[in-house]
């Protein structure tokens, strides 16, 4: 596997794996899976420097957590759980460097270990054609919490697709946390977003836990409505969702610049053809899948 590296920031205190170019091959052993949480890093904290170039920190406790970054009050419109427990995680960033513009990301995808290393896979996006961006210079990075390990680390830049789908389960009458189920669904992985809010579908400010499984979305996409793809950045609502405390399901498609957002009422109602009705059950049936 070629290993694309970013400069590394060692801020835990023990020593990262040598960066190498990926030409000294050495069998470590089958990858497994690591399991890790997204965190949603600008909710509660900034970086008292911004990074101009691609670079990557491992944080291994508050002391170095308190060098690096300041903590702020909550800035999303979700109170988020800034609490990381150092005894037990790391907190691993990585940045993509300055941007002339908005409508870039880079996104943490999956984490795997062998006996010698974990490697961080990771993706960078650029604007998509016909995206609404601003002349204004951005610095992406995405954060994420891992067990605390003593291997050092590998980041390696792999290409995916951006598009994603999120489906979700709501009734915003209901104050049970089991009520709001959302997930998002990406051709590499899927997340399952933390302790959702009632009408707060902005997921930039949840914790996540994702399921590594490749090709969901486009399996997904296969049986999406012709009218909701017709949409095409609109937003609809089928029926009345909570008129009578019965909830609904979210659906939203992202592909490129495009976003388009469908509640459908869990109770069938006139304006629901055939095809919605069969579509809601699909949703219905894959949140289920999920939990």
């Amino acid at each position: 596997m070629k290993k694309i590296m970013l400069g590394l920031f060692v801020a835990f205190g023990f020593s990262a794996c040598s960066l190498n170019d990926g030409n000294n091959y050495v069998d470590c052993g089958a990858n497994t899976v690591v399991n890790f949480t997204g965190f949603p890093f600008s909710c509660n904290y900034s970086e008292k420097t911004q990074q101009n170039n691609s670079a990557a920190i491992v944080i291994g406790s508050e002391e170095k957590m308190n060098e690096y970054f300041t903590k702020h009050n909550n800035s999303c419109p979700v109170a988020s759980d800034p609490t990381i427990d150092f005894t037990k995680e790391y907190l691993v960033g990585i940045f993509a460097g300055a941007k002339p513009t908005t409508g870039y990301k880079i996104v943490i995808s999956s984490i795997v270990e062998n006996n010698c290393e974990i490697v961080v896979n990771y993706y960078e996006k650029a604007p998509a054609a016909g995206e609404n961006v601003t002349q204004t210079p951005t610095y992406p990075y995405d954060f994420v919490l891992i067990p605390k390990t003593t291997k050092g680390m590998i980041f390696n830049k792999t290409n995916e697709n951006a598009d994603n789908i999120v489906i979700g389960s709501f009734n915003n009458q209901c104050l049970s946390s089991d009520c709001q189920k959302f997930y998002q669904i990406n051709d590499y992985n899927t997340l399952k977003f933390l302790n959702v809010a009632a009408n707060q579908y902005d997921f930039g400010q949840y914790r996540y836990t994702p399921t590594i499984k490749r090709g969901e979305y486009t399996l997904l996409l296969k049986s999406v409505p012709a009218e909701i793809l017709a949409l095409k950045g609109q937003t609809k609502t089928y029926g009345t969702p909570d008129a009578a405390d019965q909830g609904g399901i979210y659906f939203e498609l992202r592909q490129g610049a495009v976003l388009t957002k469908v509640y459908i009422d869990n109770n069938d109602t006139e304006d629901q053809s055939t095809e919605i009705k069969l579509f809601k059950k699909t949703i219905q049936e894959k949140i289920t899948s999920l939990k």
